[in-house]
């Protein structure tokens, strides 16, 4: 896939609405709010500071959070602003709304290089609604669209599609990585091809996992997502947490995601890999338990994959020329069941480090962990958003990114 880039049209001296990806939480310290991570705005730095090089004046366009129309305090630009222009190392004007008279009369008095951090687009209704004149007003005196809200391009927003559908619109260079990253899984990794998934919950990957088992060359399963595949097998796991069922309540559809297990045993036999070994718990004690020689009692838990089954995924990762993570080996939090996930984020690391393959990371509870016990910039991606992520993984369209698309 080729999108529309920076470099393809002309940007000098002209007026950007930049969609950035920065629906960031922020944190109450001493009494000032900040951001509680800044690694998206970091990775829209290179976009910003070419658009800087370029001399143009640069409007900043973010949804924060989930008002529904309300104007909430903490949901306010204010901190992503005072962070951004930290980490630019340039100023970043501010203005408490995103349409309207007030920010006409700012942008207006712009100059070449300013910057100007818009209010929560969500605090207008016509934002979710994708309305089309509030998208209109959104675009009021500027020339381009520069897009780099990976996270938020599957998302039917005025912020998003509205805007596309009024200016010319091009890829920022975050989208563009990400694209050109996870595009590579899709169609021309290095083989062997290794996908690790782990996690909670199959029903929040159960899309993008249909799609890479037919692409990658081994799966690697973990986290209580490897209990529904042993409950499949027909362990007993004792009070192990099995997504077992979800209802769809939007499709009114019930999935039994052990029958599902059941399937993709079958046909994909020779790719899965699920534990031998896990590491259980009864709240005091924790053993390893082989899961192919005993059952798992009732009172007892799966928390991580036992030493056994590291050493086999760690092999298997070590022999692999692309490597994708997503998700943790089991509850990472509490450091006695981190030890799988460590394992797994030193073997990818090496490859990385030694050169001898590309790893990607991908998820909030995989880059948690990965930021908890490892260096970020040990792998070779990181992709920063997470439905998008898996949607796309998935084969979907993201309706954000198809006017990017370079025909």
């Amino acid at each position: 896939m080729k999108l529309k880039t920076l470099e393809s049209v002309d940007l000098e001296g002209k007026t950007i609405l930049y969609r950035a990806p920065y629906d960031i939480e922020v944190k109450d310290l001493k009494g000032a709010l900040e951001v509680k991570d800044d690694i998206r705005i970091k990775g829209t730095l290179a976009t910003l500071r070419y658009l800087l090089q370029k001399n143009c004046k640069i409007i900043i366009l973010t949804y924060v959070g989930r008002p529904d129309g309300k104007v909430i305090e903490d949901l306010r630009t204010t901190p992503h602003a005072k962070k951004l222009a930290l980490l630019l190392n340039h100023p970043v004007d501010k203005v408490d709304d995103c349409i309207g008279p007030t920010v006409e009369e700012k942008i207006s008095q712009m100059k070449r290089g300013d910057i100007l951090m818009l209010e929560n687009v969500r605090f207008h209704k016509g934002e979710m609604e994708d309305d089309d004149n509030f998208a209109i007003e959104l675009c009021k005196g500027k020339d381009l669209v520069v897009f780099d809200g990976f996270p938020q391009a599957m998302r039917i927003h005025a912020s998003t599609t509205g805007i596309e559908r009024h200016l010319p619109s091009v890829a920022g260079y975050y989208i563009e990585h990400e694209v050109r990253m996870l595009g590579f899984l899709l169609e021309n990794p290095v083989r062997p091809f290794t996908v690790i998934i782990g996690g909670a919950k199959v029903s929040d990957k159960v899309d993008a996992v249909n799609n890479l088992l037919k692409l990658a060359d081994k799966v690697l399963v973990g986290g209580a997502i490897a209990n529904v595949f042993l409950k499949a097998q027909g362990w007993e796991l004792g009070s192990s947490f099995i997504e077992d069922v979800f209802v769809d309540s939007k499709r009114r559809e019930k999935k039994d995601w052990v029958k599902y297990a059941k399937e993709i045993l079958e046909k994909y036999k020779d790719k899965i890999v699920v534990p031998e070994d896990v590491v259980v718990s009864d709240g005091t004690t924790v053993k390893n338990i082989d899961i192919s020689k005993e059952n798992i009692s009732e009172e007892w838990a799966a928390f991580d994959i036992g030493p056994k089954t590291q050493e086999n995924f760690s092999k298997i990762i070590e022999n692999s020329k692309t490597v994708f993570l997503g998700g943790p080996m089991g509850k990472f939090e509490d450091e006695k069941f981190a030890v799988g996930s460590i394992a797994i984020l030193n073997t990818m690391t090496n490859l990385t480090k030694n050169l001898s393959g590309i790893t990607i990371v991908a998820g909030g509870d995989t880059i948690a962990v990965a930021r908890k016990y490892s260096k970020l910039e040990n792998y070779s991606h990181v992709s920063l958003a997470g439905g998008a992520t898996l949607d796309f993984l998935a084969g979907k369209e993201l309706p954000a990114l198809t006017p990017l698309i370079k025909e």
